[in-house]
């Protein structure tokens, strides 16, 4: 993260509410920690937006949560045509047809358990380790879920905002 304002982050800080709440969108899915964010601007520095969304995270409601997970494909399908998902899953690329086949299976069970998608800070992570993840997580009371999905939820959205900060151009934000 860079310290002092960049031309992505002084767009933000900038641009009309709905332009502003549109790529946080695109960040989190939750329209109640996009206007949470909204209404703090403008910030300082990448790091001051960065603080805010953490904490924007941990205030968000069982609902608020779902509605961010709403907009999360699962690990192993992301949504066609949408960069963003397809580069946080790149770790699913290479895999195996049989290691494939036993993520959809366990996804399959853990929206069977917890009612959404199984939410992994994905970025960087192998196959391998999303699906260990899986099926260590499934295990979870649905209370010890939420605060571990809370978690994940908050490192994708640093990354994300960290995207939307660098970027200048208006179109290319957190994608």
């Amino acid at each position: 993260m860079t310290s002092g304002s960049t031309p992505g982050l002084t767009r933000f800080n900038t641009s009309d509410e709905s332009a502003a709440l549109a790529e946080l969108h695109e960040v989190c899915a939750s329209s109640a920690w996009g206007h949470k964010i909204v209404a703090q601007r403008p910030f300082a520095t990448a790091e001051s937006l960065c603080s805010a969304s953490d904490a924007a995270t941990a205030e968000l409601t069982a609902e608020d949560l779902a509605e961010a997970m709403a907009g999360h494909p699962p690990i192993g399908r992301p949504k066609p045509g949408d960069p963003t998902s397809s580069r946080e899953q790149r770790g699913m690329a290479g895999a195996s047809e049989e290691l494939k086949a036993e993520m959809l299976e366990q996804n399959l069970a853990y929206q069977d358990r917890f009612g959404h998608v199984f939410l992994i800070c994905a970025t960087g992570a192998s196959a391998e380790q999303m699906l260990a993840a899986l099926k260590a997580r499934i295990g979870n009371t649905a209370e010890q879920e939420r605060e571990i999905v809370r978690t994940e939820l908050g490192k994708i959205n640093r990354i994300r905002l960290t995207r939307l900060t660098e970027t200048a151009e208006e179109g290319d934000s957190a994608r």
